[in-house]
């Protein structure tokens, strides 16, 4: 999990807290709000694990809204480790990085958002775009989706 910062097209702050899946690459979420703390990074993480399981551990930063107490409860609550990067090293979590480079690029940097519902609305359309109609070539050039499926169907195996 990350965070990546932009701004509406008057100016006003905007933040998103993105979560990628290591494994399958998948983008799980991006919440985007004028400012997110702790307990909506846990409110996220637990929908998450209600559709998908817990993860045995999440990778962060040491940003407030990381090591908070509501995110802190939240991970001991359901056997979560969670792994923080060494303070000036955002190369410990290069994955998360990649993928912040990639939102700013195709989609923060290539639109203009009128207000927060419309960030939110063109920031899903990009992050559906980037799961299911973007092949990668850490996947075998498969889609973040496909190549989830294929896991699952060989794990049920």
């Amino acid at each position: 999990m990350d965070f990546v910062s932009d701004a509406l097209f008057d100016g006003r702050r905007l933040r998103a807290l993105t979560v990628v899946d290591a494994f399958t690459r998948e983008a799980l979420a991006i919440e985007v709000d004028q400012g997110i703390k702790g307990e909506q990074v846990a409110a996220v993480v637990g929908r998450l694990a209600l559709l998908r399981g817990a993860p045995c551990a999440i990778q962060v930063d040491n940003g407030p809204e990381f090591v908070s107490k509501a995110l802190d409860r939240w991970a001991y609550e359901n056997g979560v480790t969670l792994d923080f990067s060494r303070p000036g090293k955002p190369t410990d979590n290069a994955l998360v990085e990649s993928f912040n480079g990639r939102l700013r690029d195709e989609c923060l940097n290539a639109n203009w958002f009128l207000s927060l519902a419309d960030a939110r609305s063109k920031i899903e359309t990009w992050r559906r775009h980037y799961n299911e109609s973007r092949p990668h070539t850490a996947l075998g050039w498969r889609t973040p989706q496909e190549f989830a499926l294929a896991a699952a169907l060989r794990a049920a195996k």
